[in-house]
């Protein structure tokens, strides 16, 4: 069995290990105002340009999630049924404005027919 003064070392390593190696890692990292001056400043002005959207998104994103978690089902199944719905809306609208042109097309064709008939 090792001397009490081998446990006591080891345990300092362990201690120092464990606690100066996240708190290296936080000293170490730059905080984001930090990288944002190291921009250049075009990626600055476009940077603050997308910041609004890129949040927006970001929320939306987050409210999704939220309401699939709702659901009694796995969030993946729930995402991928609103994809699906998503989709199928989609699909109809396209069918919608389709149905209006070819209506739009006949009513003019109509319209010509009726003019060169005079």
């Amino acid at each position: 069995m090792p001397a009490a003064g081998t446990w006591v070392k080891m345990a300092v390593v362990t201690v120092a290990t464990c606690v100066g190696g996240p708190a290296l890692v936080y000293y170490v990292t730059p905080t984001e105002e930090e990288l944002f001056k190291k921009y250049n400043p075009e990626l600055q002005r476009r940077s603050l340009e997308n910041r609004q959207a890129r949040q927006q998104e970001f929320d939306d994103y987050v409210n999704k999630l939220k309401e699939w978690s709702r659901s009694d089902k796995q969030i993946w199944f729930a995402a991928e049924e609103m994809a699906e719905k998503a989709r199928i809306e989609q699909k109809d609208k396209i069918l919608d404005e389709q149905t209006k042109l070819a209506a739009e097309v006949e009513r003019r064709r109509k319209e010509m027919r009726d003019s060169t008939v005079k």
